[in-house]
C-alpha cells in the first residue's frame, strides 16, 4: 500500500513543472504534478486515458481542440490518443492528482520533452 499525500510530496522548480510518482505498474501510473505560475505540460496525444483532479490553484486543459479551465476540486477525464495539455494560470500555483492509464511510453513523451526545450505548449 502506499500512502501519501499532496502536501507531502509537494516540490517546485522554477524552470518546468514538477512531478512526484507515487506509483507505478503495467497497468497504471499516478503522479502529483506541481505547477509554478504559468508552468505547462505540453500538448501531447499519448494512448493512455487521464483522469486529473486539481488538488489547489486554477489553470488550463487542453482535451482535442477545446481549453477547459479548471479549479480546486475539479475532475478531468481525457480518453487515450486525444490530445492533451495542462497550463496553470499566470499569478497561481496549480497543484494535480494524476492517474494515466496504461503508463505512456517514453516515445510518447517525446512532445512533451521538446515542447518543453522550446517553451512551447502546443509543440510542432
Amino acid at each position: 500500500m502506499v500512502a501519501t499525500d499532496v502536501d507531502a510530496e509537494r516540490t517546485y522548480d522554477d524552470e518546468k513543472f514538477t512531478t512526484r510518482e507515487v506509483f507505478r505498474s503495467e497497468r497504471v501510473k499516478v503522479i502529483f504534478g506541481y505547477f509554478e505560475p504559468g508552468q505547462f505540460i505540453p500538448v501531447h496525444a499519448p494512448e493512455s486515458d487521464l483522469v486529473l483532479r486539481v488538488e489547489s490553484g486554477s489553470g488550463l486543459v487542453r482535451e482535442g481542440d477545446e481549453d477547459h479551465s479548471v479549479e480546486t476540486g475539479d475532475v478531468v477525464v481525457v480518453p487515450a490518443e486525444e490530445s492533451r495539455g495542462v497550463r496553470a494560470n499566470e499569478g497561481e500555483r496549480l497543484d494535480a492528482f494524476l492517474v494515466v492509464s496504461p503508463p505512456p511510453t517514453d516515445a510518447e513523451h517525446d512532445p512533451v520533452r521538446r515542447g518543453l526545450r522550446r517553451g512551447e505548449f502546443e509543440p510542432g
